[in-house]
């Protein structure tokens, strides 16, 4: 077996033992099976096993897993709705750890990653803000960053900022230069959770209950951020999370179509046992045509997957590649979810089976990390300067 298929396995079978029990006995919520403190207990047990951060760089702790390495990987952690947090490949940890390796300086580095990679923080990236804020259109941002003697003061207002609650460090996007709507002028700031002017307000309540810190509002009064916590350059934020997006999405992918094929698999071992109407139900034909619709949706994930993470590795944006791969997952695996919750009858809407829990948690993935309508926009807008702008 080589290297990278032990792995995988090595990870299907972390999950198995220490994850699914516990996600099953309190119903994939993290804080009723003990939030911060299951997650320290169960990523001490993956670092024992060799397990933590496999796509962290190699001189700070990680495995240094490629994109295209790290798919089965991530997919085997997300069959648990815990078993991301339980590898440190969570979102937002994981993208962060993603840009941090990229773009950090040195001492950066020493300060922010290395802790990160380790799992004694967690983080979180600050950049959607309420109406007339940034969110889908990243442009609109209002949260201001002012130059002072040494570094800059950061005022903003930001909302839906994932896994705040109990983060040791916020990535901060602020307008440096230039008015909410112009293409550049943001910056990426580097604050501690305990600089003072920092605040999370409060949880906003979702219909998911697997992401360990919320999703949170939160307020930055008067932030100071020295110099030499600006991420990348000044007025180059948005170039810089170009570097994050991409990749992020796409480990997306991976987490959901775990909890997906789990879902799937549930529903077919279920449908294959049950008896009704003089035979089995996994032989009726409608049945049939609901199990053969969610193999075609999880394999053309996985393609679509593999291509733009082939690219990535490759050193490309693959923006194209990535927006196509994000938008059909979401939605595919959004039916897989929704065919076994109908192949498994009561059931399917029931504790007794994982599959109603992760159609809860997987449903928001249409809208995070860009809803599928802002993709599509995207996706056609290339196409027609393709097609018919000759190019341009």
């Amino acid at each position: 077996m080589s290297a990278e298929r032990a792995l995988v396995a090595e990870t299907e079978e972390f999950v198995r033992r220490e994850v699914l029990p516990i996600e099953d006995e309190h119903d994939g919520d993290v804080e009723a099976a003990g939030g911060e403190d299951l997650r320290r207990e169960l990523q001490a047990k993956a670092a024992a096993a060799g397990l933590l951060s496999p796509h962290g760089p190699v001189d700070c702790g990680g495995l240094g897993l490629g994109m295209v390495d790290r798919a089965p990987v991530f997919e085997a952690a997300g069959r648990g709705l815990f078993g991301p947090m339980a590898l440190n490949i969570n979102a937002p940890d994981e993208g962060n750890i993603h840009l941090l390796d990229h773009v950090a300086t040195p001492s950066q580095r020493d300060r922010f990653l290395r802790p990160l990679v380790a799992g004694t923080v967690r983080s979180a990236f600050a950049m959607t803000e309420p109406a007339p804020g940034a969110g889908a259109d990243p442009s609109m941002l209002t949260t201001r960053a002012t130059r002072v003697d040494g570094g800059w003061v950061v005022n903003g207002h930001k909302w839906f900022i994932t896994g705040a609650d109990g983060a040791g460090f916020f990535i901060v996007m602020a307008r440096t230069s230039g008015e909410p709507g112009a293409a550049g002028g943001a910056t990426m700031l580097l604050a501690p959770a305990d600089t003072p002017g920092v605040e999370v307000v409060r949880h906003i309540g979702t219909v998911d209950r697997s992401m360990l810190g919320g999703h949170c509002e939160m307020r930055f009064t008067d932030v100071f951020v020295p110099d030499e916590d600006v991420l990348g350059g000044v007025d180059e934020g948005f170039r810089y999370a170009q570097v994050r997006l991409g990749p992020a999405r796409m480990t997306h992918v991976m987490r959901w179509s775990g909890a997906a094929r789990r879902a799937h698999e549930v529903a077919v071992g279920h449908v294959a046992g049950r008896e009704a109407f003089g035979g089995r139900l996994a032989d009726l034909g409608m049945m049939q045509q609901l199990i053969a619709d969610n193999e075609i949706d999880l394999a053309a994930t996985r393609a679509l997957l593999l291509a733009a993470c082939r690219e990535l590795d490759d050193g490309g944006r693959a923006s194209e590649a990535t927006s196509i791969a994000k938008t059909f997952a979401a939605e595919a695996l959004h039916r897989v979810v929704d065919r076994a919750t109908q192949m498994c009858g009561g059931l399917g809407v029931s504790r007794d089976l994982p599959v109603a829990r992760i159609a809860r948690e997987i449903r928001p993935f249409r809208i995070y990390d860009g809803p599928s309508e802002v993709h599509r926009w995207s996706i056609a807008k290339r196409a027609v300067r393709r097609i018919a702008g000759g190019g341009r």
